[in-house]
């Protein structure tokens, strides 16, 4: 795999070849397209990359987790979408439509209809006098499996990776974060069929390679962090993150060495405890009336959360476990499944931990258990001295408690999530937790949904086999929000070329001089002959108003036509991330703005240089 190392590359080498993001048209005059561009904040935007794309005219809201994307919008969302498009071909991946619509009957031969619950959109049809049940599809591998399950009978098939870019449903009880948390939203899903893991392997592989092709070639400051593994096992899933300062999920990144990883799946170092001796006190059973949260334990004897040893029944598999945590950590309850080799762990009801403890809810503790269950230990726990536990007695907890003095554990291990500034599990280093958007994630399904939906194939030897296979996801708007969202200053969008909704934007400073109108006008058709997406400001409004609204949309590089400098046979040009402009000889500036795109669409060089500096080094 590539190393976790947050970065760009800075070109892409794999395959020798210079890809074109195409659109149906190089060039628009301002007064002839639609962009309504706005002053102030709209009432309800929360974040930087939701306020910039209303402002900038990118998107409209319709409803609450809807938005009609505008001409800008869509001109970006479609060169993210050809980025991705042409990866995924070059890959070796086939692409297909499948419906948005699928019966609710494979939903329920998965068991997902029960699993999503009310994320499920669910609709009734009427047809001929009986209602039929139908899904919005929030993923498709129930279709996709179906598919080959129907079509897809022999080795001699496989391996296949099949790919679509559309839309999916999914109701989201708060959409909140513009367009990164929406009940309708653009996806590019990808579904690998392979005979055997090794198979599996290198189809994820490829998968993996293309995703950093495409999140390098639009520009993003993202890492590839290990992720919880699907039913097959083993490190085999990652997701893609951009650090952001207001994303929504959480990674740690080791800096020294690169590791990363999301909170469901990072390890931890190696721990130590106080240096300092600390003599055991005596164990003493203390009355805490109607006091049970690890809060209310220690305001109500004076002492710190780390002082505390918090008991979590669980049911591993269906049987009670239970899990010592230092009072101010929280479980990881993927590696609680791993430490009791469990496919299955939830925490368990009120009924069955009173029978393990003798106690209600929030009074379990170690010592004198009810039932002799497995009990295991964070490492942190081996270093708390002098703890406070609950008693198995409601209404009251044990202090001066100690390991080894007064309970025993059956093992040691990583049971909780990390925080900052835990040790990292491959280096000397420390890890640092970050906010972080997920544009991505590759994973191995394994046979859960072939063996649902009896997609199975005949191997050399006659037999009859499950489909191995693995799933792949990018969200395609939440490219254009991660890239905003970390690439912005205080006058509005930064994009790099390759997403840009036009890359040059020619702007006369007085249109109704005659001089500067020919001048722009010849300006925005050379460079459009040359193939370069440009838009030409005509409008007849302030200088002010338009360099303002150039900004805000954020168009990678300015031409600036002005009666002084024409008097002088000059043109200024500027890029968008840089603090002062330059002046080009008239018959020049088409070319040299033309090469400058040209180059700067193959590696995203000066954007990244200036603006991965500037911006998302802040957020490093």
């Amino acid at each position: 795999m590539p190393a976790n190392l947050l970065g760009f590359a800075l070109t892409h080498p794999s395959h020798g070849i210079v890809f074109r993001t195409e659109v149906e048209e190089t060039s628009m005059f301002w007064t002839k397209t639609f962009i309504p561009t706005l002053k102030e904040s709209p009432e309800g935007a929360e974040i930087p990359s939701h306020v910039l794309m209303l402002r900038a005219g990118l998107i409209n809201q319709v409803m609450a987790g809807a938005y009609t994307y505008l001409p800008l919008g869509m001109r970006s969302l479609r060169k993210a979408e050809s980025i991705v498009r042409q990866e995924m071909d070059a890959a070796g991946a086939i692409e297909l439509m499948m419906p948005s619509m699928s019966p609710i009957g494979l939903w329920e031969q998965t068991g997902r209809d029960e699993a999503f619950g009310d994320v499920l959109v669910r609709v009734e049809l009427k047809r001929h006098n009986r209602k039929v049940t139908v899904v919005l599809g929030p993923t498709h591998e129930e279709i996709v499996t179906d598919l080959v399950a129907h079509h897809v009978s022999s080795y001699r098939q496989l391996p296949i990776t099949l790919y679509q870019i559309t839309p999916k449903f999914r109701n989201e009880e708060r959409p909140r974060f513009g367009v990164l948390r929406t009940s309708e939203f653009l996806m590019k899903d990808a579904y690998s069929f392979d005979t055997s893991v090794d198979g599996l392997n290198r189809s994820y592989e490829a998968m993996y390679r293309a995703y950093c092709r495409i999140f390098d070639r639009c520009c993003l400051a993202y890492l590839p962090v290990e992720a919880e593994s699907g039913p097959i096992g083993g490190d085999a899933s990652h997701e893609f993150m951009v650090p952001a300062g207001n994303g929504e999920d959480k990674i740690v990144h080791c800096q020294m060495c690169g590791y990363a990883a999301n909170l469901e799946r990072a390890e931890i170092g190696s721990r130590q405890g106080s240096e300092a001796p600390t003599s055991l006190l005596p164990l003493q059973l203390v009355a805490t009336p109607g006091v049970s949260t690890i809060e209310q334990v220690s305001n109500f004897l004076h002492c710190r959360p780390q002082d505390l040893i918090k008991t979590l029944i669980y049911l591993a598999d269906g049987q009670p476990v239970a899990v010592l945590l230092r009072g101010d950590h929280e479980a990881n309850e993927n590696k609680i499944r791993r430490a009791f080799r469990a496919k299955e762990i939830a925490l368990a009801d009120p009924r069955t931990i009173e029978e393990v403890t003798g106690a209600p809810v929030g009074f379990a503790g170690p010592i004198g258990l009810k039932k002799d269950i497995p009990l295991i230990a964070d490492y942190d726990v081996q270093y708390v001295r002098n703890g406070v536990t609950g008693a198995n007695k409601a209404d009251a907890h044990y202090c001066g408690v100690n390991l080894g003095r007064d309970f025993q554990v059956s093992q040691f291990a990583d049971l909780r999530c990390a925080v900052d500034n835990d040790p990292c599990p491959r280096c000397s280093g420390s890890l640092r937790l970050r906010p972080a958007i997920e544009v991505g994630h590759v994973f191995k399904l394994g046979t859960k949904y072939s063996e649902a939906l009896n997609a199975r194939f005949l191997d050399t030897d006659e037999q009859l086999k499950p489909i191995i296979m693995g799933c792949y996801g990018i969200g395609i708007n939440r490219i254009l929000a991660a890239l905003i969202e970390t690439t912005h200053d205080e006058n509005g969008i930064i994009w790099p070329v390759a997403l840009a909704p036009y890359e040059v934007v020619v702007i006369p400073v007085n249109v109704t001089d005659e001089r500067s109108r020919e001048v722009a006008t010849s300006l925005h058709d050379e460079l459009s002959k040359a193939g370069i997406d440009v838009i030409l400001d005509d409008r007849d409004v302030r200088a002010g108003v338009k360099f303002k609204d150039a900004d805000l949309i954020g168009f990678p590089l300015r031409i600036v036509v002005g009666e002084r400098g024409l008097a002088q046979g000059n043109v200024e040009i500027k890029w968008r991330w840089e603090k002062t402009a330059e002046m080009h000889r008239l018959e020049n500036v088409a070319a040299v703005a033309a090469e400058w795109i040209r180059e700067e669409r193959k590696t995203g060089e000066r954007f990244k240089a200036a603006v991965y500096r500037t911006t998302i080094g802040r957020d490093r």
